[in-house]
């Protein structure tokens, strides 16, 4: 690997951390406290501050901010972090904002992720691996989003919100509730629509897994009893099926914000 190379109208920080083959186009600002780890490449007119680690491999474009203070006005200047995994991408005018004091002073972005053009994600919000964020969507502060989620284009998710992994959510939709890990949500404001039939197929989840996931779907949202009940009845009934268990713990966790619930019906297909 080679030495970094720093475009000459770059201004990088004497106390920043630049690894081995890291590229810095140009007009770009990277600050004192802001790690870049191996092979990282930053194109031009991108601005990175705070405490801010960059993993191996992500390609950042032109005009996206990360690291600056947050948008909350309890934040009062504190040491807190922005954390992003390797091999990540992060499109032109992406903003990422650090955590707080009130919420565990991190936001952490996972392994490859891709951020596009316009998005945002707020302070102390944690995304998991391989999150892909379409245009113009906006993540509010303290959300938690797992692996392998989906979200459509203009897209927006209320804070303290949880989107349980290999969930998809549609287009344009505005997310005020917990989905469920599998998911599909759509909507403004956004109900849950069935399972997420055409990502668990995609990667390549057996068939026999998923036969029970929608079973267990149907029995957990249907109109019969209470949610608790329902939800006690399928964590009996599949208890040896990990993609079930998966959603009941989701459920039976404690949450800010309610669980995402059909509009109509409870129909998978």
């Amino acid at each position: 690997m080679s030495s970094p190379v720093v475009h000459p109208t770059a201004i990088v920080g004497s106390g920043a951390q630049l690894g081995q083959g890291v590229k810095i186009g140009p007009y770009c600002i990277v600050g004192d406290n802001v790690v870049l780890r191996d092979n990282v490449e930053l194109l031009s007119h991108v601005s990175i501050d705070g405490h801010t680690v960059l993993g191996a491999d992500s390609k950042v474009f032109p005009f996206a901010s990360i690291g600056h203070e947050p948008q909350d006005r309890k934040y009062h200047g504190e040491a807190s972090r922005v954390e992003i995994g390797e091999r990540c991408v992060i499109r032109e005018s992406a903003t990422i904002n650090p955590g707080t004091e009130g919420g565990g002073m991190v936001t952490r972005i996972g392994n490859d992720c891709l951020i596009m053009a316009g998005a945002h994600v707020a302070h102390d919000a944690i995304l998991g691996n391989n999150v892909i964020m379409a245009n113009y969507v906006g993540i509010a502060g303290h959300c938690q989003i797992g692996d392998n989620v989906t979200f459509g284009g203009m897209c927006v998710v209320h804070q303290f919100t949880r989107v349980g992994a290999h969930a998809f959510v549609g287009a344009a939709s505005m997310v005020d509730g917990d989905i469920i890990p599998y998911g599909m949500a759509v909507g403004n404001r956004a109900s849950l629509t069935g399972l997420n039939l055409i990502g668990l197929k995609r990667r390549k989840f057996d068939r026999e897994a998923i036969h029970h996931l929608r079973a267990a779907y149907r029995l957990i949202f249907a109109s019969e009893g209470t949610l608790r009940e329902r939800v006690e009845d399928a964590a009996e009934l599949f208890k040896n099926d990990p993609l079930v268990q998966d959603v009941v713990a989701f459920i039976a966790a404690a949450s800010d914000r309610p669980i995402l619930l059909p509009r109509n019906g409870h129909d998978v297909d």
